[in-house]
């Protein structure tokens, strides 16, 4: 839903001027991936870099769909950064409408969450869920091997939406 890959080169770009090669990512969790792993990890605590995320490709129609068929439920660990939770809130608001305060749960860990299927991009939070498990490619797990893999949001459709 949340392209935080994008969001950490735009910032990274505006505050040092380099201009991070997407390639360079691959492997590497965000920040880590970053030639100043400081800064980088600084901007998951400054105002504006969760509310200003760019919405990934296809995820608002593909997640309306969803949302008509099935009992859609936003999950983020945001426990982590407290701060992030009312960017989150506005974030969803504005670009899923159709997503009520009901359908989203802010945890400390994922493992709590019980379902049908889960998509997400940490392994760690996949592993501990009973249901189906889909891995979504982003570039810190692109060396994961995983035989549930879900590439854009395209593909979750073509898999949830038959």
């Amino acid at each position: 839903m949340a392209d935080i890959s994008t969001q950490f080169q735009t910032w990274y770009t505006r505050r040092t001027g380099l201009v991070i090669d997407p390639k360079s990512l691959i492997g590497k969790h965000e920040p880590d991936a970053f030639p100043d792993a400081e800064l980088a990890w600084n901007f998951l605590f400054t105002p504006g870099f969760f509310r200003t995320v760019p919405v990934m490709k296809d995820s608002q129609h593909i997640i309306a769909e969803l949302n008509k068929k099935y009992e859609v439920f936003i999950v983020s660990a945001a426990m982590e950064f407290p701060q992030s939770l009312p960017e989150k809130i506005d974030w969803l608001k504005e670009h899923f409408v159709f997503i009520s305060w009901k359908q989203i749960v802010f945890c400390g860990s994922k493992s709590v969450i019980k379902g049908d299927c889960m998509i997400d991009d940490y392994v760690r939070n996949l592993e501990p869920f009973d249901g189906e498990k889909l891995l979504y490619t982003a570039p810190h797990n692109q060396l994961i091997e995983w035989h549930d893999r879900v590439n854009n949001w395209q593909e979750v459709g073509e898999r949830l939406l038959l």
